[in-house]
């Protein structure tokens, strides 16, 4: 039975696939390695997505009306630490996927969610937990656009290529 939570399942695992080839095959060193003019690396952006999503099903569960925002936790957000392994977050976030896929089996979209409060956000709101979900979605997708880039940058290797090619096109 096709629902909505099935579809955002399916989108989610989409975008989780699609970023997935912008990690695919470099060594941990190239993870780290900055490309741009930006301080983003793969394995920064692969840490950031897999925090996020933990975090937002995290806020979903919880519904805690009296959560903050962590902020010690912001300095290391986007970065790949020194005893992570590209091979390791993939194996975690494969982890923090199958737990979003169970909770969105069940999950009322409906359901009202309080935002834990930050300094840029000092009072409370509240959103659905779809726009949360649609939240984590928009999220991989973002950065899956930043680690194309990076990743074109650092060996000339991009997703466009990679999907033509494993449909047997080439451009």
């Amino acid at each position: 039975m096709i629902t909505e939570n099935t579809d955002i399942q399916k989108m989610l695992a989409e975008q989780r696939a699609n970023f997935l080839i912008t990690v695919r095959g470099i060594s941990d060193e190239q993870a780290r390695t900055r490309t741009t003019a930006s301080e983003l690396t793969l394995g920064g952006l692969l840490h950031h997505v897999i925090s996020n999503e933990r975090h937002w099903m995290k806020v979903i569960a919880d519904l805690d009306e009296t959560a903050e925002f962590d902020m010690e936790s912001a300095g290391g957000e986007y970065v790949m630490a020194d005893d992570e392994t590209v091979a390791g977050l993939i194996a975690e976030w494969d982890e923090v996927a199958r737990s979003t896929a169970d909770a969105l089996a069940t999950l009322d979209l409906d359901v009202a969610v309080p935002v834990p409060t930050a300094p840029w956000a000092p009072e409370r709101i509240w959103q659905s937990a779809r726009f949360t979900v649609l939240h984590i979605l928009r999220e991989i997708s973002q950065h899956a656009g930043h680690a194309d880039i990076i990743r074109e940058e650092l060996d000339g290797a991009n997703t466009t290529r990679t999907w033509a090619a494993a449909a047997g096109m080439s451009f």
